[in-house]
C-alpha cells in the first residue's frame, strides 16, 4: 500500500508556487482565495469551509466577509458594517477572539458542543457536518491583522500535516492578500473622494500637472442658502449630521444617473454629465427631480425634529470643460474649468434673486426642451458674460 503524499512537499510545490507567480494577473482577491481552496482539496487538505475576513475601513463599511464552500465556482463576498462589534454574531465569535490578540482558534466541532466554545457559528458548522475549524490572524504590514478560518468535514478533522501545510501558506497569502486590499483601498479612497471617473483616470497615470483632457459635459451647481447663519448658530454635530443628510439626498440621485461629483465646495457640490452619453441632459434632470424630492423628505423630517426647512439653489449649463490636474506642484486637485462651469456657478447664484429653485441656460434647455416641461424665466445680465442669457426653470 503506498504512503500518504507528503502534504508539505505537495503545498510547496504546487499551491505556494501557484499563490506566489501565477496570480499577479488576478485583480480580485475574492477569486484568488476560491482558486487556493479548491487547490488545497487537489493537494489532499481536506477544506470544505474557508473565509478571509478583511477590514478595509470603506466609508460605509467597516469590512468584508469572503465565503467559500465546498463545490462553490466564486466565493461570497458580504460587506460587514460599522456596529457589527456591537452584534451577538461578533461577540464571543473567533473574529472577536482574533481581534481581541488571539493567535489561533481551533475548535473541535465532534465533541459534545457543552464542552467547547459557545457560539451560534460553532452550531452552525455542526449542523453541516463540520468537524474541525481552525482560524488564524492574517497579518499585514503596520500591524493590520486580518483573519482567514479553514473548516473541515474530515472524521477526525485535520490533522498535523494538513495543518502544517495551511501554516506554511499564510505569509503568502497575507502579501498576495495585501496587495489586493491595498489596490482596492487606493481605488475606494479615490472614488471617495474625487469620484469614480477620476479614480480611474488617476490610477491609470493621469497624475502630471496640467494633463487633461477637453470633455463636453453637462453642468450642475448646487448650494445651500444661509449655511452661515446656520453653521454659526447651531452645535457642530447638527450642523455636520444636516450637510451629510443634504449631500445624501442630492448625490445619490446624480450617482443613479450617471453623473460624477467633482467635489464639495463648503455646503455646495460640482457635478457634471459627460455627453458622450446621449441621454446626458435628460439624465441631469431626472437627478435633479429625484433630489428635490429626496430633499423634501429631508425637510419634513428635519421639521419633526424642530428644524429649519433646508433651502438650495442649483444651476445647470452645458458646454466644453478643461478636465484635468490644477494645483501646485505637490497638491493638485482634478477637476473642471472653463467658461461653462463659471455659467452654471453664475447660474446657481441667479436662483436667489429670481426667486427659482433651479435654473437652466438656453444652451441647456434645447437638449430637453421637447420633454421636459420648461418654465422660460427670461433673458438676464450674467456677471462676467456680454450678452444676456436666456433662462428657464425647471420644477420637477
Amino acid at each position: 500500500m503506498n504512503a500518504p503524499p507528503n502534504i508539505d512537499a505537495v503545498t510547496a510545490q504546487d499551491v505556494l508556487h501557484w499563490l506566489t507567480n501565477d496570480t499577479r494577473d488576478e485583480r480580485f482577491i475574492d477569486n484568488i482565495f476560491a482558486e487556493l481552496c479548491v487547490r488545497l482539496q487537489r493537494t489532499g487538505i481536506p477544506v470544505k469551509r474557508a473565509s478571509l475576513h478583511i477590514l478595509i475601513h470603506h466609508p460605509q463599511w467597516l469590512g468584508a466577509r469572503i465565503m467559500w464552500s465546498d463545490g462553490m465556482r466564486e466565493a461570497e463576498i458580504a460587506r460587514v458594517d460599522y456596529d457589527v462589534r456591537e452584534r451577538s454574531e461578533y461577540i464571543g465569535s473567533p473574529a472577536n477572539e482574533i481581534h481581541d490578540g488571539a493567535i489561533e482558534v481551533r475548535e473541535n466541532l465532534e465533541r459534545d458542543p457543552s464542552l467547547g466554545r459557545k457560539h451560534a457559528v460553532y452550531d452552525d458548522m455542526r449542523t453541516k457536518g463540520l468537524t474541525d475549524y481552525v482560524a488564524w490572524p492574517l497579518y499585514h504590514t503596520l500591524g493590520k491583522r486580518h483573519i482567514v478560518t479553514f473548516a473541515t468535514d474530515r472524521p477526525g478533522g485535520f490533522d498535523d500535516a494538513h495543518v502544517a501545510g495551511l501554516l506554511k501558506l499564510l505569509p503568502v497569502l497575507a502579501l498576495v492578500s495585501e496587495i489586493r486590499v491595498k489596490n482596492r483601498l487606493a481605488r475606494t479612497l479615490l472614488e471617495t473622494y474625487v469620484g469614480s471617473h477620476a479614480g480611474e483616470l488617476i490610477l491609470a497615470g493621469a497624475t502630471r500637472r496640467g494633463s487633461g483632457t477637453t470633455v463636453s459635459a453637462a453642468i450642475m451647481i448646487c448650494d445651500l442658502r444661509d449655511f452661515t447663519r446656520i453653521s454659526d448658530n447651531w452645535p457642530r454635530d447638527d450642523v455636520i449630521d444636516l450637510l451629510n443628510g443634504y449631500f445624501d439626498a442630492m448625490s445619490e440621485p446624480i450617482a443613479r444617473h450617471g453623473g460624477e461629483i467633482l467635489k464639495f465646495i463648503g455646503d455646495g457640490l460640482l457635478a457634471i454629465f459627460p455627453l458622450s452619453q446621449p441621454s446626458a441632459c435628460a439624465n441631469l434632470l431626472h437627478a435633479v427631480a429625484e433630489a428635490r424630492q429626496a430633499m423634501a423628505a429631508l425637510n419634513e423630517k428635519n421639521g419633526d425634529t424642530g428644524r429649519a426647512p433646508l433651502n438650495y439653489g442649483i444651476g445647470v449649463h452645458v458646454g466644453d470643460v478643461m478636465y484635468g490636474n490644477i494645483g501646485s506642484r505637490t497638491r493638485l486637485d482634478f477637476t473642471v474649468i472653463g467658461p461653462a462651469v463659471n455659467m452654471a456657478s453664475r447660474l446657481e447664484n441667479l436662483t436667489k434673486q429670481l426667486g427659482r429653485t433651479v435654473l437652466l441656460s438656453r444652451a441647456f434647455a434645447e437638449f430637453v426642451e421637447n420633454d421636459f416641461d420648461l418654465e422660460r424665466v427670461g433673458e438676464y445680465p450674467v456677471r462676467g458674460f456680454s450678452d444676456p442669457i436666456e433662462l428657464f426653470a425647471y420644477h420637477g
